[in-house]
């Protein structure tokens, strides 16, 4: 699985015409547009749900030495270079999603009910599990991060609703000591299940998925606001349950997008990153021109990234996939070119 070039993607995309009736469908009268997986990780080998969510470190001299760091909520973290090779296990129990900030990831533990912390050597991009925080909560399900000056922020969710607030100073890693600063009912209705999450330190916002219901927003300046409604499943902008992974696209002056998963209905709903967060349309991911790479199915955990990549100047979009292509067997993450989603969707490029 070697990194293809751009202009392959490009091709792979532009191959599915409107004839192709079986990808290209419309649902609430908005259409669900094709764009092509680039590449993909080595499988997760083995039979069950396995793979849940990515996440892509980006080295800051070489983006050729960049990683993506991949959830097996059996085992623990599959760690892959940009060609989709696995370069490193770490056997830390059960982790179900996982977030980046600068050199330092976390992941929610279900098996042992805490954060597990993990650093990220700056100059080859190994990985190391450096310990684990408990949260005194059954069960954390998503995970968050964020970054401001030199605070890091950890938010896992749970499946009650709510989501809680830890920081840490950068500087004092190594006695991992983090803080637990607040405690907020994010979910209000349906199941009140919550999972995926993003921030947006440059917009001072965090978007929750409230699984059966839809799209939350918080205000990263007064945790113990409010909740906001983006949008729900409920609204006929693309988005069904389970409202599943999310991540945004960071453009100049706080511009971008936040990309959904909307998992039953195997696509992602993709929404302006300001307010008031205007839909921009649907996507759906299908299999690349010549068959290597399969179609993506139900998926769960996604990352976002706009920093440029060797053959994807514009960034990617890693989605992970239930059927390899055989539902829940040898499970593994897709990696799309984000220029094909800016095309796909007529969205600026900035």
């Amino acid at each position: 699985m070697k990194f293809p070039a751009l202009a392959l993607a490009a091709v792979s995309t532009f191959a599915l015409t409107a004839c192709e009736t079986d990808d290209v469908w419309i649902d609430d009268g908005i259409p669900a547009l094709p764009v092509a997986a680039s590449f993909e990780t080595d499988p997760m080998t083995g039979v069950g749900d396995r793979a849940d969510d990515p996440a892509i470190w980006v080295h800051a001299g070489d983006a050729s030495k960049s990683v993506i760091l991949g959830t097996n909520k059996d085992e623990g973290l599959h760690v892959y270079d940009l060609t989709g090779a696995e370069t490193q296990f770490l056997d830390t129990g059960a982790l179900n999603n996982v977030d980046v900030r600068g050199n330092i990831a976390v992941a929610s533990n279900d098996e042992t009910d805490s954060i597990s912390w993990f650093s990220i050597d700056a100059a080859t991009g190994a990985v190391a599990h450096i310990g684990d925080t408990p949260t005194s909560k059954d069960e954390p399900y998503g995970i968050c991060s964020g970054l401001v000056g030199t605070t890091y922020y950890a938010m896992p969710t749970y499946k009650d609703g709510k989501a809680q607030v830890w920081t840490l100073d950068t500087g004092a890693l190594s006695t991992l000591q983090p803080e637990l600063v607040t405690e907020i009912q994010v979910g209000q209705f349906g199941q009140l299940q919550l999972e995926g999450c993003v921030f947006d330190e440059t917009n001072g916002q965090i978007f929750v998925g409230e699984e059966e219901h839809g799209v939350w927003k918080l205000d990263l300046n007064d945790l113990n606001a409010a909740p906001v409604s983006v949008d729900t499943i409920a609204t006929a902008n693309g988005l069904v349950a389970d409202v599943e992974g999310m991540d945004i696209w960071e453009g100049e002056n706080g511009e971008g997008y936040l990309v959904v998963s909307a998992q039953a209905a195997n696509r992602f709903v993709v929404y302006d990153l300001k307010a008031p967060h205007a839909p921009r349309g649907i996507i759906t991911i299908t299999a690349n021109a010549d068959g290597s790479v399969d179609a993506v199915s139900h998926t769960d955990g996604l990352d976002v990234n706009s920093a440029p990549l060797p053959g994807f100047p514009r960034g990617v979009l890693i989605v992970q996939d239930d059927a390899n292509p055989d539902p829940e067997v040898d499970q593994n993450f897709k990696i799309v070119d984000w220029a094909t989603v800016e095309t796909a969707l007529g969205l600026d490029a900035e």
